[in-house]
């Protein structure tokens, strides 16, 4: 058990290396990708997610508070 969430967290911080934390709302990005990555790689996962399809759904989220801002990501790696 701890040996899967360990691997789930090492996945997940590969992962964010590919978005920026800067400027204040990348960080907010990364924050809400954490969470719903390591949701959707769990084992209560009802359906499992890739990591672009998360990020896609992280920043359609934020784009309510933030309308007008261009979130930044590695597009090769979220390919």
């Amino acid at each position: 058990m701890f040996e899967k969430l360990k691997e789930m967290r090492n996945k997940v911080r590969k992962e964010l290396e590919y978005i920026p934390n800067w400027p204040d709302p990348q960080n907010e990005l990364r924050m809400l990708f954490w969470s719903k990555r390591m949701n959707s790689l769990g084992k209560k996962a009802t359906i499992k997610k890739s990591a672009k399809e998360v990020l896609e759904e992280c920043m359609l989220y934020l784009k309510n508070d933030y309308p007008n801002f261009e979130f930044k990501y590695d597009e090769n790696f979220f390919k």
